[in-house]
């Protein structure tokens, strides 16, 4: 029995609270709000919308309209209501702010183990979309964006043909009197 064993953390833990080998605390948790929901896609749905809050909080400001985005795209990926999506983002969210510096690289993680590469070149799309929504892709979050590419494994041309794509959000090729 392993140190992590001994205090809930372990292998055996996981196996008790029917959690597969790789499943984090954090996804197992929003997870369990997709009650109705297959487990394999509601652990997927889950890491996918940590995944978007964690970008939405790149700058320590989640605004409104990355909130929305980040509502309207997961009611599409996991064909959920709006109250549904909704709670799915707020624990998302929530989550990120309380463990975020242990759990980022962890969700990340089992996302890209749980994921195809196109599903995990969607999730990047859909990551600059909601660091789009407020008009501006700030340095802060082009950074995050990087680092969450090279996570989930994808090359960085996949990241680079994105970052075009939203080339005029981004902050660092605006004109300093375009804000």
């Amino acid at each position: 029995m392993s140190i992590l064993d001994l205090i809930g953390l372990g292998r055996s833990a996981a196996a008790s609270t029917g959690a597969t080998p790789g499943d984090t605390a954090t996804v197992r948790k929003i997870a369990a709000a997709l009650e109705d929901m297959e487990r394999s896609q509601a652990r997927y749905i889950a890491a996918f919308a940590y995944i978007l809050g964690r970008v939405a909080n790149a700058d320590r400001v989640v605004h409104h309209a990355e909130t929305s985005t980040m509502c309207r795209i997961v009611r599409e990926k996991g064909s959920l209501g709006e109250d549904q999506a909704a709670l799915v983002v707020e624990m998302a969210r929530r989550q990120g702010i309380l463990f975020g510096a242990s759990e980022d690289y962890l969700v990340t993680r089992e996302f890209r183990e749980i994921s195809t590469k196109e599903q995990r070149i969607a999730l990047l799309d859909c990551l600059f979309a909601v660091s789009a929504a407020d008009r501006s892709i700030s340095a802060l979050e082009g950074r995050v964006l990087m680092q969450i590419t090279d996570e989930l494994k994808l090359d960085r041309k996949v990241y680079t043909a994105l970052r075009t794509a939203y080339r005029e959000y981004l902050s660092v090729l605006r004109k300093p009197d375009e804000g």
